[in-house]
């Protein structure tokens, strides 16, 4: 039996960031209750104890990485501006790289989590509210269709930045590239 403490300050907070920090290294994957019990000094059931497992954990990184979202988003003045909605969500991947990798990811979570899924539309609704400022004529009839279209842009951008998949020409800067082909596609609304 361990010697080590069940209680720990802030569990719930040690627990998520500790796991970040292994995905961030090794992915996904290599995250392992028994080790992130073991990075933050408490007994090895106590994370599977607070969480119930690994999707239990996951389930609040994905959660946590919406709420950051939504934070990152809320930031952008005015609110409905879509360009700069765009870069802020793609800059939150870059700056927060294993939430987002968490966050796009069901298979690893509870994709019903009622804290998960309120969080999920709060962001989701930030983004959002730049589709609703475009133009009718840019809008199309089909809100979802482009709500859709949007936020795929933006998590395609994200995604190839990331992997480095876009051409050298697009630039050193994510958020000049960003802006530029955000203003491409949706123009420079709210200015």
């Amino acid at each position: 039996m361990s010697e080590r403490p069940y209680h720990h300050g802030d569990l719930r907070h040690a627990v998520i960031t500790a796991a970040v920090d292994v995905i961030s290294d090794s992915g996904p994957a290599a995250v392992s209750l028994r080790d992130l019990a073991r990075r933050i000094g408490v007994s090895h059931a106590a994370p599977a104890h607070h969480f119930g497992g690994k999707e239990g954990l996951f389930t609040a990184v994905a959660t946590e990485g919406y709420r950051l979202l939504t934070e990152a988003l809320g930031r952008v003045e005015p609110a409905t501006d879509l360009v700069e909605l765009s870069v802020a969500y793609v800059r939150f991947a870059v700056d927060h790289e294993a939430y987002f990798e968490v966050m796009f990811r069901p298979d690893l979570f509870h994709n019903d989590d009622p804290g998960l899924v309120k969080a999920r539309n709060m962001s989701r609704s930030a983004l959002f509210r730049g589709v609703a400022s475009l133009p009718p004529e840019r809008r199309g009839g089909d809100t979802i269709l482009t709500n859709v279209s949007a936020w795929a842009f933006v998590h395609g951008f994200a995604t190839l930045w990331l992997q480095g998949a876009l051409p050298k020409e697009m630039g050193a800067s994510v958020d000049d590239a960003v802006r530029v082909s955000a203003s491409f596609l949706f123009g420079r609304v709210g200015h």
